[in-house]
């Protein structure tokens, strides 16, 4: 089971293949923000994935519409509720 390991805590949680970001982080009980119920419409959950980018599904493009939209975003940038776990370990940077 990949591990996803989050910034700036340390905390490391075991998730499960397929979860998105988002669900693991707040099954782990990490305060993130979520105004949208994960439907890519409002950038709230926008995270940095520091390592294991190339495990996750693929940005579609209500992600990219969204994440263009967003002031600070990176290559490394993607929305915690649309990010799917695949299956290596993941790092990501909470903003």
């Amino acid at each position: 089971m990949p591990m996803l390991t989050i910034q700036p805590s340390g905390k490391t949680v075991q998730a499960a293949e397929g979860m998105s970001i988002l669900e693991a982080l707040l099954a782990a009980g990490e305060p993130i923000a979520h105004k949208c119920e994960a439907k890519a419409e409002c950038g709230s959950c926008h995270i940095f994935v520091v390592e294991g980018r190339k495990t996750l599904s693929k940005t579609q493009r209500a992600e990219n519409e969204r994440l263009d939209a967003i002031v600070g975003v990176s290559s490394n940038s993607r929305l915690a509720c649309q990010a799917k776990i695949g299956t290596e370990n993941v790092t990501v940077e909470l903003l």
